[in-house]
């Protein structure tokens, strides 16, 4: 009877990494699960854009920090052999300070027309060759693919899962205009 153990204590231990690893490719992405949804398009171009294309914008908020400062009401009274005769008096003040202000940022994005499912397929594609897209090639635009997006656009300085022009051209996926 003790011959058959160890073999059957291997075969599930076997049977369990498995299992756990069939567990791993099923788990979700957590970058996909926090973004969020976007409205693809802006309904109004920044000013002097070119008519006929397609713009979004990006809305950083500003960051604002709560500061507290001591500030001197009175100065302190020195003798003039260095003694303290009264201390300096303190008034603790707290603030709130702009850290870091609003932006909002323009880019030229692909239009409705050119956004379709065969074309967000090979951004799925691209992505998923550059090791950042994990989901499904469906042709969606769905939150795992925008935060592909995000992840190859932002070394970019756009952190935003809304897909630019500059982006899809530099993927391969949009004709470049030559002069």
């Amino acid at each position: 009877m003790t011959q058959f153990r160890f073999p059957l204590r291997l075969m599930a231990v076997a049977c369990f990494g498995l299992s756990v690893s069939a567990c791993v490719d099923n788990l979700p992405d957590l970058d996909a699960l926090n973004e969020p949804e976007v409205s693809r398009l802006s309904q109004v171009a920044p000013p002097g854009a070119e008519p006929g294309t397609c713009w979004g914008k990006h809305v950083t908020p500003a960051v604002i920090e709560t500061v507290t400062l001591q500030v001197m009401m009175q100065p302190a009274e020195v003798l003039a052999d260095g003694t303290v005769r009264q201390p300096a008096i303190f008034k603790t003040e707290t603030q709130q300070q702009i850290v870091q202000e609003r932006k909002e940022i323009w880019f030229q994005t692909p239009c409705q027309e050119q956004m379709t499912p065969e074309f967000v397929s090979s951004v799925q594609r691209a992505l998923a060759a550059r090791y950042l897209y994990r989901g499904s090639v469906n042709g969606e635009m769905d939150a795992r693919t925008r935060a592909a997006v995000r992840k190859y656009q932002k070394p970019e300085g756009l952190d935003s899962g809304i897909l630019s022009l500059a982006a899809a051209r530099k993927l391969g996926l949009v004709a470049v205009k030559l002069d």
